[in-house]
């Protein structure tokens, strides 16, 4: 499998660079904000040109001289996007003009010494451009390009540009073939509950930025990376609140990305903070990727803080007993959700993790075979016969009709007597029997055909 060329969009904050990414990937995957600084991990996406693949890097504006450690972050994931990349679109302010950060930038692009395009958005008027094409000049990285982000104004020259510059560079990497299809991890959970620590402690690097400040993460990152052999994509997403303490776009736009990433996961891994225990938020974020029909684990994240740092997060304590029990007794119709206790600052309990989300997503696409799902549910109902409003239940049928989640469609006589306890009881059987950890089961009951209960 030959690796896709890969281009990095970096410049200073607040010129266009997350527009551009957007356009370039046909999808509205980066918060755009006139806001300086909303980018500010590194973003990947993928396109097509002219039928050959390519991955796209979004950063967030780099500044030089600015003390703030979460500045030197933003900076620091800019920077190894920049090492990644083979070719670098720089992009400027035709409306800014020249400024001395532009100058900073171009000086650390071109010790890089990677291909790079000069971009000069918002140069929708072609008469300013004019006067002002010789100042870019002064950057000594080529000749200026005019593009508009907004409007797609020479995007398509820039990509064009990009694969010549790019060129006999380029050295595609031969890798073997895999077939295997990579599993999603989505990572929820509330604002500063380690969701980004726990993401570089899985990979072993600063993928995503980590500060002490609630809502450091905005954008959604999708990270692949392979282990034990498995293909796996890691979804790192903003802290979800509750919904009266979104107040701005920004964080709108965080929380419905957030949400999305939770539709398109395999697995959930809802974070909690095992020093503070659960709360409301906690519970109602495990319940939206429940109806969503994801396989999900509590991820209880912090347990050093809980207990002795020599201890082994491995093995099975009271305490981890406790905080589990008193879980399930607080939510307790998601009492099939495995809990996985860890400290992504000490990098404990990742492996165990991640063994488990392999196994839930394993569990999350396994099917009963129509025939003894059948003598199954006869045998449940004759053990334990439902009758109400006068009518005794009968389950003429029953199949699996789909997976990921398990949906099992139920045939009966009256649907209108068929009560969620009941719907609970089979549920709790097919769980004794098949086990299905942390996977939600739906159900459908449906009237049977006069001809099948005749």
């Amino acid at each position: 499998m030959r690796r896709k060329p890969v281009l990095a969009i970096v410049g200073r904050p607040n010129v266009g660079k997350s527009t551009l990414f957007n356009r370039l990937i046909g999808q509205r995957v980066a918060i755009v904000e006139d806001t300086p600084g909303v980018t500010r991990d590194r973003l990947y996406g993928e396109s097509d040109w002219l039928g050959q693949p390519f991955v796209v890097i979004d950063t967030g504006g780099i500044l030089f001289g600015e003390s703030d450690p979460l500045l030197e972050q933003v900076r620091v994931q800019a920077q190894v996007a920049i090492h990644e990349a083979d070719c670098i679109l720089f992009l400027v302010d035709a409306r800014d003009g020249l400024t001395p950060a532009d100058s900073e930038v171009a000086d650390l692009l071109r010790r890089s010494s990677k291909p790079t395009l000069l971009l000069v958005n918002k140069a929708d008027n072609p008469k300013h451009w004019e006067d002002q094409r010789a100042e870019f000049f002064a950057l000594g990285l080529g000749e200026p390009m005019p593009i508009s982000s907004i409007h797609g104004h020479n995007v398509a020259e820039v990509l064009e540009r990009a694969f010549a510059r790019i060129g006999e560079q380029w050295q595609p990497e031969s890798t073997e073939d895999s077939t295997e299809e990579s599993v999603k991890i989505a990572i929820v959970g509330r604002p500063n509950v380690g969701k980004s620590s726990l993401l570089n402690a899985v990979l072993g690097e600063p993928r995503a930025i980590v500060s002490a400040i609630a809502g450091t993460t905005r954008d959604t990152l999708d990270t692949p990376f392979v282990w034990n052999g498995q293909p796996i994509v890691l979804i790192d997403t903003a802290g979800i609140k509750r919904p009266s303490r979104v107040q701005r776009s920004l964080e709108y736009y965080a929380q419905m990305r957030a949400e999305r990433a939770i539709q398109r996961a395999d697995v959930v891994v809802v974070v909690i903070d095992g020093a503070a225990g659960i709360t409301h938020t906690d519970r109602r974020i495990a319940q939206k990727a429940a109806e969503a029909g994801r396989a999900l684990l509590w991820a209880v994240n912090k347990w050093d803080l809980k207990e002795p740092p020599d201890g082994n997060l491995e093995q099975n304590t009271p305490a981890k007993n406790d905080f589990a029990r008193l879980i399930q007794q607080q939510v307790k119709w998601l009492d099939y959700v495995p809990f996985v206790f860890l400290s992504a600052l000490a990098g404990t309990g990742i492996e165990r993790l991640l063994e488990t989300c392999l196994t839930i997503a394993d569990l999350h696409c396994m099917r009963v075979g129509t025939g003894e799902l059948n003598r199954m549910m006869q045998q449940w109902l004759f053990e334990r016969p439902y009758t109400r409003k006068g009518k005794t239940l009968k389950i003429y049928y029953a199949t699996m009709a789909s997976v990921r989640p398990p949906t099992i469609v139920l045939f009966v006589n009256a649907p209108e007597i068929v009560h969620f306890s009941y719907l609970r009881y089979l549920e709790n059987q097919l769980r004794r029997k098949y086990e299905y950890t942390g996977v939600p089961i739906r159900w459908v009951v449906r009237a049977a055909h006069e001809e099948r209960q005749k």
